[in-house]
C-alpha cells in the first residue's frame, strides 16, 4: 500500500501537466482550424464591399446561388443600411436566413464581424461581415459551412485525447516501474 502511496504521489503531478499541455495543443489547433475556416469569407466579404462602395450592381458581387445547410460553398449577403436584404447568393429552404438581431448594429461600430451563426439545429456557418459606405452604404456577410472544419476539430479531439491518455499510462507505467526498482534497491 505504501508503494501504490508513492507511485501516485511521484505520478499525480505529471498527469497534471500532461493534462494542461494536451488541452492547451488541442485549444491552439481547435482555434487555428476554426479562425482559418474564415480566410474565404474574408476575401469575398471586404471584395464584395470595395465594389459595393465603388457603386457596383449588388448582382455584380454574388456568386450563384448555394443551399447553406447542404453546400460548402461561399455565399454572400448584401444587407442595405437599415438592414433590408438587397441580394443574397445563400438560401435555407429556399429563403434567406434571418440574420441575428444585434449583428449589423455591432458591425455598424466597429467596421466587421467574425461570428459562428447557427441559423438552425446541424447548420452552422463561419461568417464575416463588413460594413461598406459610398453613396448606398451597407453591409456585404460572407458565409460558408463549417460542416469540414468541425469534422476535423472532431479528430483532433480524439487525437488528443488518445495522446492524453496514452502519455499518461506510459508515465504510470515509468513511476511503478522506478518506484519498483529503487525501492528494491534500498531493501538490498
Amino acid at each position: 500500500m505504501r508503494q501504490v502511496r508513492s507511485i501516485l504521489r511521484h505520478w499525480l503531478p505529471i498527469a497534471v501537466v500532461v493534462t494542461a499541455l494536451c488541452g492547451f495543443v488541442y485549444v491552439a489547433v481547435q482555434q487555428a482550424l476554426r479562425q482559418g475556416a474564415n480566410d474565404p469569407q474574408i476575401q469575398l466579404a471586404k471584395d464584395a464591399a470595395d465594389a459595393l462602395e465603388r457603386g457596383e450592381a449588388v448582382e455584380s458581387v454574388l456568386p450563384p446561388t448555394v443551399d447553406v445547410g447542404r453546400s460548402l460553398a461561399p455565399f454572400l449577403i448584401v444587407y442595405s443600411d437599415a438592414g433590408e436584404v438587397l441580394g443574397s447568393s445563400g438560401l435555407l429552404h429556399g429563403q434567406i436566413p434571418a440574420l441575428p438581431s444585434g449583428v449589423l448594429e455591432f458591425v455598424r461600430e466597429h467596421g466587421e464581424d467574425r461570428i459562428t451563426w447557427q441559423p438552425e439545429p446541424r447548420v452552422r456557418i463561419a461568417t464575416v461581415v463588413v460594413r461598406f459606405m459610398g453613396q448606398k452604404p451597407g453591409f456585404a456577410l460572407a458565409g460558408r459551412s463549417l460542416h469540414e472544419v468541425e469534422k476535423r476539430e472532431v479528430k483532433v479531439e480524439l487525437m488528443a485525447g488518445a495522446a492524453w491518455a496514452a502519455t499518461l499510462t506510459a508515465a504510470l507505467v515509468v513511476v511503478a516501474l522506478c518506484e519498483i526498482v529503487f525501492s528494491n534497491k534500498r531493501k538490498d
